[in-house]
């Protein structure tokens, strides 16, 4: 039975499916990562729902999606049910408690839990384009935004820095190229379109700050418990590129920002990636090998990730390679591409001369599984047939009323609620366009003043600021010209009379 070394998965069974011993995962190899995999309804909710129990009580804050609301029952105390007592019975689970656990809800919307935000520079334009889904052209023209940004203290933080910098760089695409590279108008257009789908589908709520403390999710209890939090995936699903990019963010910063502590007794934090194909489906090979950095480096940190999937196939060969501990769930062998997810999963276990596991995949009854988790030295041990056991908490979703009462009571209540709008590009940017606008308004004004003259007293005529309110002659510039035109009249009759005169006198 698991004590404060190990979290208890189940019991494995003799081929004549009796009792034959306790499979447990060590705390000490948890961040050798694992990976969950089954198809829908054997039993995979379950079996996360199991071990996020287990490292929570371990002391191991947990962080997990909810995709269809099922995994917040953990926040409540599980009830006595007939086929769960059964359960405990099998795998000698004695006593069987029940429990509930410290949960925090997140919610990227906002609507059933705390707003997760991150900024646009923390995302970083390789994550930016792979969630915007650009061509490679469209990716250069992000990678130069985020590089002008940089060089021109321009903050970006949410959705309308971004775009209020590309109209800017449209404005300037001729100075840019000669410096950059390649802008053009239409890839900067095709980005900016791309931002309002994003903006209609939500994702405006995403960006901005306050963004999420790392250190929020990695909370423990007085008691000592860790912190479950439980992400609402339901809506966010709707946006797959959406939710697999904010994981893969989020497991990106636990990577950038955690210190290296090499081998603990017990992980920092444990990362439980739920619809992990998402993250893979047509990723960029720079992508790919990104996750497989992170997932390859990040034990270092203390951070065991898990992934959860239906089918092995989904996961990359090299990341596949870095999960030790591991759970599957029964897999249907109809198809060809089936049968060949069957014989990989059977592939990646260390074989047990008592069945075939190729064939006890295909047999798997729910709740049942092939169960392999590293012995000493972190060697896999040999796969078992496990009945996995029953959680300590409720099983099924919690109510509306009764999340709305933990979210009130939660430990970062009121702290990411209200969305805070600090200048940034948008701002920074719309200043300087005012500026040259002034600029450019007072330059003309001085050119066209410059050559002007005046007559004095008719300021109130003119206007003060020396310029006509109208192309039109105004009646008192009519009679202005009039009188000069008579004075210089009058003078020259003078002259002519007094040239006369004096040729009469010399007759």
């Amino acid at each position: 039975m698991a004590d404060d070394t190990s979290i208890f998965i189940g019991a494995s069974r003799k081929p004549d499916d009796s009792y034959q011993r306790a499979e447990e995962l060590l705390l000490r190899y948890g961040n050798r990562h694992g990976l969950i995999t089954g198809a829908t309804g054997t039993g995979k909710t379950v079996s996360l729902q199991v071990l996020a129990e287990g490292f929570s009580n371990a002391g191991v804050p947990v962080f997990c999606a909810d995709i269809k609301g099922d995994l917040s029952g953990i926040a409540m105390m599980g009830e006595a049910k007939d086929f769960l007592v059964k359960r405990a019975e099998q795998v000698k689970l004695d006593p069987y408690r029940f429990q509930e656990f410290p949960v925090i809800f997140w919610d990227l919307f906002g609507e059933q839990g705390h707003p997760i935000r991150a900024t646009i520079s923390e995302m970083g334009p390789l994550l930016m384009s792979r969630l915007m889904n650009l061509t490679e052209a469209q990716e250069g023209v992000m990678n130069i935004a985020f590089r002008i940004a940089d060089e021109e203290g321009l903050l970006l933080l949410d959705l309308k820095d971004l775009q209020a910098l590309l109209a800017n760089m449209a404005d300037r695409a001729d100075q840019l190229s000669a410096r950059y590279g390649n802008v053009t108008k239409p890839s900067v257009g095709a980005i900016q379109r791309t931002l309002l789908v994003l903006e209609s589908q939500g994702a405006a709520n995403f960006f901005g700050e306050p963004a999420l403390r790392i250190a929020d999710l990695m909370r423990t209890t007085r008691d000592g418990r860790g912190a479950v939090s439980v992400l609402a995936a339901d809506k966010l699903m709707m946006n797959p590129r959406l939710y697999a990019t904010f994981l893969l963010w989020l497991m990106s910063e636990l990577f950038e920002e955690l210190p290296e502590v090499g081998d603990l007794e017990r992980p920092k934090l444990v990362f439980f990636f739920d619809e992990a194909h998402l993250l893979f489906e047509d990723a960029p090979k720079v992508l790919i090998d990104r996750v497989e950095q992170v997932v390859r480096l990040i034990r270092s940190k203390g951070v065991g990730v898990y992934f959860v999937t239906q089918n092995p196939l989904d996961i990359p060969e090299k990341v596949l390679a870095q999960l030790g501990n591991r759970v599957q769930h029964a897999l249907r062998a109809y198809t060809p591409r089936e049968q060949q997810a069957v014989r990989t999963a059977a592939e990646t276990f260390r074989p047990n001369p008592d069945f075939d596991c190729a064939t006890a995949i295909t047999q798997l009854a729910t709740g049942e599984a092939l169960v392999s988790m590293l012995e000493d030295k972190g060697v896999p041990a040999m796969v078992q047939r496990t009945l996995i056991r029953p959680p300590s908490s409720r099983l099924g979703p919690i109510t509306p009323d009764e999340r709305r009462k933990i979210i009130a009571e939660s430990p970062v209540a009121g702290q990411y609620d209200q969305a805070v709008d600090r200048e940034s590009a948008f701002e920074m940017l719309q200043k300087k366009a005012k500026e040259a606008q002034d600029a450019e308004a007072q330059a003309q004004q001085q050119n066209s003043g410059g050559s002007r003259w005046t007559i004095p007293g008719f300021d109130d005529v003119l206007g003060t600021s020396g310029r006509r309110s109208s192309n039109r002659q105004t009646v008192a510039e009519a009679a202005i010209k009039s009188v000069v035109r008579s004075v210089g009249s009058s003078v020259g009759r003078a002259i002519v009379r007094g040239i006369l005169g004096s040729l009469a006198r010399g007759r």
